[in-house]
């Protein structure tokens, strides 16, 4: 973990017209399984295919067929629960969640309710430099997605694709410790970071790999603390499930909304149905889905067709061993052996290539340097033209070579953003490219004296104003600089005007 001291954020609070509220939040979140094959059959999980093309016979439930569990699934929710320093069970079963629905063949799905494959972990969900929320994870259970239903391509009927049945889902549900919207949205982005880094997960949200159930209620300050104390939940308000969020920006917002909603109700001496909702992005409200179904209303019952699940410690031991380092342990890494703040830590770890990319710019140098070179100049550069790291043009070696040759001061600051830009676009090596363009500063102090004597011998007048208010000896800066093409070494410069003004 960080090496630093982090203080819990405020917590959230809403007025009503006869209280202040507090919000009291918990996430589900479904992750997608990165396993080119599902969880209980051969079937590719390639996004994008033909309606119903990657359907096994065991997915589409045809009589007497057998689901068969993929172990790199297994293996893949182990890492992931090793990541989030959460309890293995070497011990789990499957149940069958019983419930109708179109696009569930077989009328049931495969989950973990139970005995989960993963038990107790937490998160760190960092707010703002020194402010963070430990938010612990009750479990992580593998479960089967179910297929989608099409309502929008013909008036009078829909339609089903099961390409995603049986895709392998991880289902990572946490305590309710999480106290405001703009934590629930920072909650979800660490999760999908951590995803990433483990890669067990690719985080793609657009896709539907990943995806939150919002659990929000609301109660009167006071009222959490009495939890914590007891973990009694009738302390706590009822909650409703705001279902399938995959948008930062609409979590915080649906929260927002609910919350008040509650609020209103509570205030009005109406009492919350728990319930499951959906979040309506054009109406910035959420309506009701369903009444909130409790474990005996999908009449769980063991799996037949599944015996129960055992690992052993040793190969959850081998797991272990191949974890990368994870994003804090790198952001602390960082600051440590390269200096760096902590927000540019945090922009460089946000995701594993962009700092394996700087790791390699700042190996031997100044990592400060290339921490701002990187941040500044190639992200900001990457992001005018829409590009990620993956499509980058500069190799993180040409980028340490400019770098390098200010840092000899072959190069000025100046020149290296002329120089970069001639690397992005055409290529090069930086050395070789300031070689034969003539770019290479002037470092001559012989050379710079004379370019600066010139220039006071042809304006007395600015002289004199200047030794009367030294804060004007940067005209002379400026125009031995435009005198020599930029190349002049900008720190002789300085220091040679001040000398000779002074004489």
């Amino acid at each position: 973990m960080l090496d630093l001291t982090y203080e819990a954020p405020k917590v959230k609070t809403i007025a009503g017209a006869k209280h202040d509220w507090e919000l009291v939040i918990g996430m589900e979140i479904h992750a997608q399984v990165a396993s080119k094959a599902k969880l209980f059959s051969g079937a590719s999980t390639a996004f994008g295919s033909a309606p119903n093309s990657n359907v096994s016979m065991v997915d589409a439930a045809m009589p007497g067929m057998l689901p068969v569990i993929n172990e790199f699934c297994v293996e893949q929710a182990v890492r992931t629960g090793l990541g989030l320093k959460a309890d293995i069970n070497l011990y789990s079963a499957f149940d069958r969640k019983n419930y109708f629905y179109p696009d569930l063949p077989q009328g049931y799905q495969i989950s973990q309710l139970y005995h989960p494959i993963v038990g107790e972990g937490e998160v760190l969900v960092e707010m703002a430099e020194g402010i963070a929320r430990k938010v612990r994870i009750e479990r992580i259970h593998l479960e089967q997605d179910a297929g989608k239903s099409i309502h929008d391509m013909d008036p009078a009927m829909s339609f089903v694709d099961l390409n995603r049945t049986g895709v392998a889902l991880m289902e990572i549900v946490s305590r309710p410790d999480i106290r405001g919207p703009e934590e629930a949205a920072a909650y979800v982005m660490k999760m999908r970071q951590l995803l990433r880094y483990l890669g067990t997960c690719d985080g793609n949200m657009q896709n539907g790999n990943m995806r939150a159930d919002v659990n929000v209620s609301v109660c009167l300050p006071g009222q959490y603390e009495k939890y914590q104390e007891t973990q009694d939940f009738s302390h706590l308000g009822t909650r409703c499930e705001i279902k399938n969020m995959n948008s930062m920006r609409f979590i915080q917002m649906a929260i927002e909304y609910e919350a008040k909603r509650q609020i209103a109700i509570l205030e009005a001496g109406g009492d919350v149905d728990q319930e499951t909702r959906l979040y309506d992005a054009d109406k910035n409200e959420t309506r009701s889905m369903r009444s909130k179904e409790e474990a005996h209303d999908y009449r769980y019952f063991p799996c037949p067709d599944l015996l129960p699940l055992t690992i052993e410690q040793s190969w959850v031991d081998g797991i272990a061993e191949t974890l990368p380092e994870l994003p804090d342990e790198k952001k602390a890494r960082f600051i440590n052996d390269f200096g760096l703040s902590d927000y540019d830590a945090t922009v460089l770890t946000a995701e594993a290539e962009n700092a394996a990319f700087f790791e390699k710019v700042a190996d031997g140098r100044d990592g400060k340097l290339a921490a701002n070179w990187v941040i500044n100049e190639l992200f900001g550069r990457l992001k005018k033209d829409d590009k990620d790291i993956s499509s980058c043009p500069v190799t993180p070696e040409q980028l340490g070579g400019i770098i390098a040759l200010i840092t000899k001061g072959d190069i000025s600051g100046k020149i290296a953003k002329e120089l970069f830009e001639i690397i992005y676009t055409e290529g090069g090596d930086p050395a070789q490219v300031v070689e034969e363009r003539g770019m290479k500063q002037v470092t001559d102090t012989g050379a710079i004296e004379a370019a600066v004597a010139q220039v006071i011998a042809e304006n007395p007048a600015q002289v004199e104003k200047a030794r009367a208010n030294p804060k004007l000896a940067g005209w002379f800066v400026g125009q031995v600089m435009k005198a020599t093409g930029g190349k002049a070494n900008p720190k002789a410069v300085n220091e040679i005007v001040a000398r000779l003004l002074a004489e």
